[in-house]
Order: structure tokens, then sequence, then C-alpha cells
């Protein structure tokens, strides 16, 4: 391939798809993906909430900025809605209150969360154990994202705008000859001005051929299972419900349960599966927080959601390789941040100025840049 693009995006997930499919409406973009289908890792696997007091301040601030896109995406974008509402529901026992009150607390001027106490807690979940709980947060501002629709909205938006998808394209060489990038996979060759590293699990591989700085990603495994409900409840309506520490959580999905005992267990970049401890932790923790004897598992599997040290994502050009921009470690935030981190990825990649309704979230940059990883080493 003799042909030079002005951009060439690694991974086709949900970050790279987003952030091929904005830089193409103005320039010349391949999108590579080492799979035969995108999606087929992370964002294939992901059981996506939109939800804005779920996870870091920087994370809170990409999400807010990212609702005005998911009540109203650009015409024919998705012929479904992409959000349905789902309340959320932190929840405490005794030994956790503390937490719980933090959140709370650092929540007050972002989010209209409440405190609840037990009786609300079972009155809106009837399938709570007697005596578990002690309180809860609750957040009106959640809903479920289909995850399907954003994803595909984007691919489509990227091939409507003439971008190119190169699938099972896995990098043996990635090279810069002091003008352009040469990525090299068998006896293809893709030559770009500039790389977008959204390689998901494997940011950090891909950053070691190109020669940048390593930013302490690590891959983590998290399993979900789907199990029948209990007879007789009516389980549509009911909301997501995340222990305050992160130890399960719990939410309908087309007629049954998904469960999850929310684990974090480090891993190498692969094809995540479940493994029996972490099915076992599942079951017995939600046994004992709800109503509920697991009989039978419907499915069952595991994704890996990767993170640096503070949990935050990493956008922003490598301070070694010339021309070669990070956007990864985006976690568990990947999908209910994907709109205004492709808007603000896009912009910083192109040198034009960061959309003001992403900063006015009080998003600060600097708490994005590969630069804090760098410095935080030394």
């Amino acid at each position: 391939m003799t042909k030079v693009f002005e951009y060439a995006v690694i991974g086709a997930g949900i970050a790279g798809a987003s952030v091929a499919a904005e830089l193409a409406g103005d320039a010349s973009v391949v999108l590579v993906e080492m799979e035969s289908q995108p999606g087929y890792h992370t964002t294939g696997r992901s059981a996506a909430m939109f939800a804005p007091g779920y996870g870091p301040q920087p994370v809170r601030a990409l999400t807010r900025a990212s609702a005005d896109f998911f009540c109203s995406p650009p015409e024919g974008f998705s012929e479904v809605d992409l959000l349905s509402p789902r309340d959320v529901i932190m929840v405490a026992r005794s030994d956790q209150t503390d937490a719980l009150d933090d959140l709370i607390a650092e929540l007050a001027s972002e989010a209209a969360v409440e405190r609840i106490d037990a009786q609300d807690l079972r009155d809106r979940h009837p399938l709570f154990r007697a005596g578990y709980a002690e309180a809860g947060m609750l957040d009106r501002g959640g809903s479920e994202i289909d995850v399907n629709a954003l994803h595909q909205g984007y691919l489509n938006q990227f091939r409507q705008r003439n971008g190119q998808l190169h699938t099972k394209f896995e990098s043996s060489d990635l090279t810069f000859d002091g003008k352009v990038w040469h990525l090299t996979a068998g006896t293809e060759v893709i030559r770009a001005a500039k790389v977008i590293n959204a390689a998901g699990a494997w940011a950090d591989e891909v950053g070691q051929k190109a020669g940048a700085e390593r930013i302490g990603l690590v891959p983590m495994r998290r399993t979900a299972l789907t199990v029948e409900a209990p007879e007789g409840v009516d389980i549509d309506a009911l909301p997501l419900v995340v222990d305050i520490d992160e130890e399960f959580y719990m939410k309908p999905e087309a007629g049954r349960l998904l469960i999850s005992p929310a684990n974090e267990d480090p891993m190498a970049p692969c094809d995540a599966q479940p493994e029996e401890l972490d099915i076992a932790f599942c079951i017995d923790r939600i046994e004992r927080a709800f109503d509920i004897q697991v009989q039978r598992i419907k499915t069952k599997w595991a994704g890996l959601r990767s993170f640096v040290p503070d949990k935050s994502p990493v956008v922003g050009f490598s301070v070694k390789a010339p021309h070669f921009f990070w956007l990864a470690g985006q976690g568990g935030y990947g999908i209910q941040t994907a709109p205004a981190l492709a808007r603000c990825a896009a912009a910083l990649i192109s040198g034009h100025p960061v959309p003001q309704d992403i900063l006015k979230e009080d998003l600060d940059l600097s708490s994005l840049s590969p630069k804090r990883l760098v410095t935080s080493a030394k």
C-alpha cells in the first residue's frame, strides 16, 4: 500500500471506532483491528451502564459531557435509542456506611443522588435479603447503553466518511522513518503520518513496539453470568445494584439477572475466559445480599478492563514516540465516556481546541495526559 494516511487508528473497539469516525470527517483515516471483527474483546462483552456518578472525577466529567450525544445522536446514527433509563443503587452494609457517605458527599455538586435507608432499599428492590443492607445511594440519572448500537453507529459513520477498515491486521512491526509511521502485518504495510493507539488491553504492548513510554497499563479480568430470576418477581424495572466497595453487581438482562463479582484480576492481554473460582465468589456474594438461590448458570463470560494506576484514561501524545497518540486505559468506563472522549481526542490529535461543552464539565486535560504517568514513575 503506497498511500499515506493522515491517521492510522489501532484497535476497532469502541475507543478506536469512535475516534476514527470523528477524525474521518476531515482527514484520511485507516482503522486496523487484529481480530476478524471489531469489538471482539472488551467492547463486545460489556454490560455497560450510563452512570454519571460512577468512576473517578475525570471519568464522571467525560460521562456528563457524553449525555447529549447519547440522548440525541446524529441523524441516522442509530435506528434504536442508545439509552434505556434504569436507576442505580450503590448499597452498603453497616460496616460500609462511611464509604457510602463519603461518595454521596463527593457527588453532591455533580449528580442528583440521595441516601436511602434499608426499608427504602427493600421497597425499591424486593430481592434484598432482610438484614443485609444498612443504606444505599440512589442515582436516578442512570441508563442502560445499547453497546452494539453505539459501536455499530460509529463504525457506520466511519465508513460513510470514507474511512478504511482492515481486520485481521496484527502489527508485527511499528516503525517511524522520520516522516511517517509504517505498520507491518505479514506482507501488508500501512503508512500514516500519525498513529492513534486504541488497542485496549494490548495498548502498552503496541506502545513498546513504537518506542513509546510505558504507561503502567494493567488488564484485569472481570467475570459475569446470567441466571434465572426467581419465579413471581417482575425484574424488568429493578435498578442496577452495585456494592459500594464493588464486591458485586446485579441487574436485569433480557428477562434474566446479570450478576458479577466485580472482580479485577490482573493478567496478560488475552481472550479472557471465566474461571470457576470467580463464578463461586459471584454466586456466594449474590446469595448473601439477595433472597436468591442460583440453581443453574445460563451464560458466563469474562472480559478485560484495563487500568493505569489512577484509573483515569490516558489521552495524549507520547512523550517519547513522535506523532504517536495514546487513547487507552478506559477501564470499565469506556462505553459511557466514548462520545466525549472521542471528540476530545480528535481535537487534540488534529491540533484543534477541545470543545467547550466538554471542558465546562470541569475536565482537566492534564488528568488525562500520559505525562502524568511518566512524572509519577520517576
